[in-house]
């Protein structure tokens, strides 16, 4: 019995550390996105559109890949993703022209719908119930702490060329494919995996977005793509906005990212366990979503760099806390349908990303300080969405036991 946990301890450690080696590599290119933007003449909204166009390619394969992750295997998708991924940053790295950035970005976005639905199901295959938000805290906190190394060794690495931390990402990516494909074990078995091709159905997209209309799934999906929308618009256009108000350097944007990345990674991996206890993941999500506008809010109005570095530390931190939140409720509501929630988490969170950075885009150009009230907005409505979600299953509950 303990062999066969420490072999699944080994497994999902596996799995978390190259979720975060792929991280890091997405980190390292924040810092000299700005300097990219200037260097070609990029308008805010241009960025935004570079952004959007991930989303896209991430929301029209991710149904699919929900589908695959189930008849493929989950370490075929995590391998061939990180090998995408590692090949997205080569070509950005070396575009000179808007088409070639845009094609980099769009082969981001089908790396990143293969790899996240992958690892979320692979984390429900060898985890029970009891155990899941603790593993899905240390996912969470997997992704932060590669954002909170990327940006600075970014920063550092862009000493050498403002197009270098493409090449090292890509490097990256490359090495955590190769650790998967020769030590990561296959959670399905081959029975499961033969069972799933035999059963399997023609793949339709709208087939499989008419599916999440179901009840179980439609509000928490629906606050996913509320809360992407909104969070996207702030986290996005961060870069562009302090670069822009206060004129900040790399290597100080690059600090303030890794700061409010580190108050995540300690939440994620010290406390989240113990809140979702204590409060359940629907209280937390509400909780979060509050102290997140709030701050938002008050981006708008320091005008200091410590007060920047106070105030995004506290978003990313309430951000931190929502991910893993609804990413656990997703999965305890998802029961067989583990491959197909995960897809659909992606998808709802592509379609958010694709709106939120191209509204927050535009706003940006109008005036820099309309992004983030449109996301502090947004993010209300993402909590009454939910408020209201959470009220009519209670009333449903107590009608059901009368």
């Amino acid at each position: 019995m303990m062999k066969l946990l420490n072999k699944t301890q080994l497994s999902l450690g596996l799995v978390l550390f190259n979720l975060f080696i792929a991280y890091v590599g997405i980190g390292l290119v924040v810092p000299v996105m700005p300097s990219i933007a200037h260097e070609m003449s990029l308008s805010g909204q241009t960025v935004g559109y570079l952004i959007s166009v991930f989303a896209f390619a991430q929301l029209l394969v991710s149904p699919l890949a929900g589908v695959w992750v189930n008849t493929l295997g989950r370490k075929k998708m995590i391998v061939i993703g990180l090998c995408l991924f590692a090949v997205s940053e080569v070509l950005f790295g070396l575009g000179h022209h808007m088409s070639v950035l845009f094609i980099a970005r769009i082969m981001g976005g089908v790396s990143d719908a293969f790899i996240m639905p992958a690892v979320i199901t692979y984390i429900a295959d060898k985890t029970t119930l009891a155990s899941r938000a603790k593993v899905l805290g240390y996912q969470a906190a997997a992704i932060s702490s590669g954002f909170i190394i990327g940006p600075g060794l970014g920063g550092l690495i862009a000493t050498f060329g403002i197009r270098a931390p493409f090449f090292v990402a890509a490097a990256f990516a490359f090495v955590a494919a190769l650790v998967s494909f020769f030590m990561l074990e296959e959670s399905l078995s081959k029975e499961e995996l033969r069972r799933y091709r035999e059963n399997q159905q023609k793949i339709s997209f709208l087939a499989e977005i008419k599916k999440s209309f179901a009840p179980a799934y439609f509000v928490p999906l629906l606050v996913v793509f509320v809360l992407s929308f909104g969070l996207a618009a702030y986290e996005m256009m961060f870069s562009l906005f302090v670069d822009a108000k206060f004129g900040f350097e790399i290597r100080q944007i690059a600090i303030i990212i890794t700061v409010g990345s580190i108050f995540g990674v300690v939440a994620q991996i010290a406390f989240f366990e113990n809140i979702v206890k204590a409060f359940g993941e629907r209280k937390l999500i509400h909780v979060s979503l509050v102290i997140a506008a709030l701050f938002i809010v008050a981006t708008v109005y320091v005008n200091s760099y410590w007060g920047i570095m106070v105030v995004s530390s506290i978003v990313f931190f309430a951000c931190d806390m929502l991910r893993p939140a609804v990413t656990t409720l997703l999965s305890k509501l998802a029961g067989e349908n583990q491959g197909f929630v995960a897809g659909m988490n992606s998808t709802y969170t592509s379609l958010g990303i694709i709106v939120g950075p191209a509204v927050g885009g535009i706003l940006f150009d109008i005036n820099i300080d309309f992004p983030y009230l449109f996301a502090a907005c947004l993010l209300i409505v993402a909590f009454l969405l939910s408020a209201v979600g959470t009220r009519k299953k209670a009333t449903t509950a107590q009608l059901a036991n009368k």
